[in-house]
């Protein structure tokens, strides 16, 4: 395993952490009697693999269902001083609801402290209020800090980028959990401002949100030899040492062995990454156009300013990848959340879209004239069920 230095925390982080998101048994509390033998097993066999590659960062969230309660049957027979365990808490108007949840977690967890804890979701505006007010979340936390229950602090988001800095900026956080992969890499911005405050930078889900990559179409595959998808896009984040680990959201122990074909190959990033980058780009251009690659993001509407709550940039953006690299699935998955993501994908779909004046949201776009158009075919092609976010049981 190769580690990093996990910013002004000073842990030694592996390029790769144990995430707890899609082990557990069920998405709501259970309590330990009731998690079937199979299923705990499994948690094991996931733990214990993840130690034995040298994955001893172990990362879960209050939220994530029966996670909690599976590992705190785990953790206490493991060496403590070894592992770095995170949580997160959601950010909540009352801190002492947060505190109080804060504690719920330590005891599912059957432990004393957490290494990290996470502030789980500062998405909005008033997320950060919540998080930096006085007397806030981030107060609570760092009495928690100071009684020994926590050791650093930091956040979890998946804001636009200019919330996220703002969060940096207040200079309370020591690491972020944020999303950035070669098919999104809009906060990129964020990831410098947190390298400026010496922040430990942790990429969620980025084989899953970075286009399901453990099933990739058949397109992506040959534009990416001679490696995987999946280990092109951990070669493509790690080149770049802003960033200290990806998260692997395992669900059986087999789920980490694509990825450590990575670690042999890190130091050969710099000649293996640019010509598959290149085959990229030239299939993204050949499929939409160089006009449109090289502009369709420029003067698009936020949600809240669109008629109809559309989420045009990501609407755009799923069509894009569909085209450019066949992400068919993964662009339906995403497109059939807008309406059940909340503030987690805000938007809604664009089924409304024949009775909606976009005129005016779309006057800064230089596409705007053929913009109705596209976003009509991109909600036929994509439409169907609705999705619900993994923690809402979907």
């Amino acid at each position: 395993m190769h580690y990093r230095r996990f910013g002004r925390t000073e842990l030694p982080m592996p390029v790769f952490s144990c995430g707890g998101m899609r082990y557990q048994h069920a998405w709501k509390d259970l309590p330990a009697a009731d998690i079937p033998a199979a299923n705990q097993r499994n948690v094991e066999t996931i733990i214990e693999r993840s130690l034995a590659v040298g994955i001893t960062h172990i990362e879960t969230a209050r939220f994530y269902g029966t996670s909690e309660v599976q590992l705190g049957s785990i953790l206490p027979h493991l060496p403590r001083q070894q592992l770095i365990v995170q949580t997160k808490v959601e950010p909540t108007a009352n801190p002492r609801q947060f505190v109080e949840t804060v504690e719920r977690s330590l005891s599912l967890l059957n432990l004393d402290y957490v290494d990290l804890l996470g502030i789980h979701g500062i998405n909005t505006p008033d997320h950060l209020h919540w998080s930096l007010r006085a007397g806030g979340c981030v107060e609570a936390a760092l009495k928690l800090r100071d009684q020994g229950k926590i050791r650093f602090l930091g956040f979890s988001t998946h804001a636009p980028t200019s919330v996220i800095e703002q969060a940096i900026a207040s200079g309370q956080f020591d690491y972020v959990n944020l999303h950035w992969y070669y098919i999104f890499q809009d906060n990129w911005p964020a990831i410098l401002a947190a390298q400026q405050q010496d922040m430990g930078v942790f990429i969620i889900s980025p084989s899953n949100k970075g286009g399901e990559l453990y099933n990739p179409p058949d397109k992506l595959v040959q534009l990416c030899a001679p490696v995987s998808p999946l280990v092109f896009n951990d070669l493509f984040c790690l080149s770049h040492p802003q960033i200290h680990t990806l998260s692997i959201g395992a669900a059986q122990p087999t789920d980490f062995d694509e990825h450590l074909k990575t670690l042999p190959l890190l130091a050969q990033a710099a000649g293996l990454l640019p010509p598959i980058l290149e085959r990229l780009e030239a299939a993204a251009i050949a499929a939409l156009g160089e006009d449109w690659y090289r502009t369709w993001h420029q003067g698009l509407p936020s949600p809240a300013e669109t008629p109809g709550n559309l989420n045009i940039p990501a609407m755009l953006w799923l069509r894009n990848l569909m085209l450019a690299f066949d992400l068919v699935d993964f662009a339906k998955s995403r497109y059939n959340l807008f309406e059940n993501g909340g503030h987690w994908f805000p938007g809604a779909r664009a089924d409304n879209l024949a009775n909606l004046d976009l005129s005016a949201c779309l006057a800064r776009s230089p596409h705007r004239a053929i913009l109705p158009q596209i976003l009509a075919e991109t909600h036929d092609r994509l439409q169907g069920s609705p999705v619900k976010r993994l923690s809402q049981g979907g």
